[in-house]
């Protein structure tokens, strides 16, 4: 993809997937290639992964520096998922439009739920598999979780997917640069100057 000159505008952009769908595969690629977006890195109790780099894929911490943050109210939204905590960092939006840049929050459906209420206007992109049959696949090749896991996140990615109706934009991650392209696309575009009952007219649209 060719580099585009595009400044940020303090804009949140929540990226919704079912586990294994390839959207931290995606939104790198995205980076690269888009300036003036930030990826806002969650924190974990979970120990890291294999590859997993810490301040780059998640903040890990121990179960007690987690439970501080969530009585300090650090997390713009935090949930427990198969035994680990996730939390997502409260973020400056008028420090991010002052430095020109964009935020992408890779977080679940019920925590873009919870940042709808802290957050004016943030823009909901929800990526979907080619398939279940694929995702199912997937989750099996990338070899990290037990077939009870993979059972559990199956199940759960099903009725997570009813809610992609909720969100502005859907994206089907079936070839990656296609993919990549529609989401550049996307921030791009809400980047545009526009009026506000624009933004919130185009975005009732989308929903419907």
């Amino acid at each position: 993809m060719a580099s585009v000159p595009s400044k940020g505008k303090g804009l949140i952009f929540i990226i919704s997937a079912p586990s294994g769908t390839g959207k931290t595969t995606l939104v790198k690629r995205v980076m690269e290639d888009v300036p003036d977006l930030r990826f806002s890195v969650s924190y974990t109790t979970r120990p890291p992964r294999a590859g997993e780099q810490e301040g780059e894929d998640y903040h890990f911490v121990s179960p007690a520096v987690f439970q501080e943050m969530v009585k300090k109210g650090e997390f713009l939204e935090w949930a427990e998922v198969l035994g680990s905590r996730y939390g997502t960092p409260r973020v400056d939006l008028k420090a991010l439009a002052a430095e020109e840049i964009d935020l992408v929050l890779d977080i679940d459906t019920q925590g873009a739920k919870k940042v709808r209420e802290k957050v004016d206007s943030p823009v909901l992109i929800y990526l979907l598999p080619p398939s279940l049959e694929d995702l199912e696949d997937r989750l099996v090749k990338r070899d990290l979780d037990s077939p009870e896991r993979i059972k559990f996140r199956m199940a759960n990615a099903q009725k997570d997917i009813k809610e992609a109706r909720q969100y502005h934009y859907v994206i089907v991650n079936d070839r990656l640069e296609e993919a990549a392209e529609k989401l550049k696309a996307i921030i791009l575009s809400e980047r545009r100057p526009k009026k506000k009952e624009s933004i919130l007219e185009e975005r009732k649209k989308k929903r419907r």
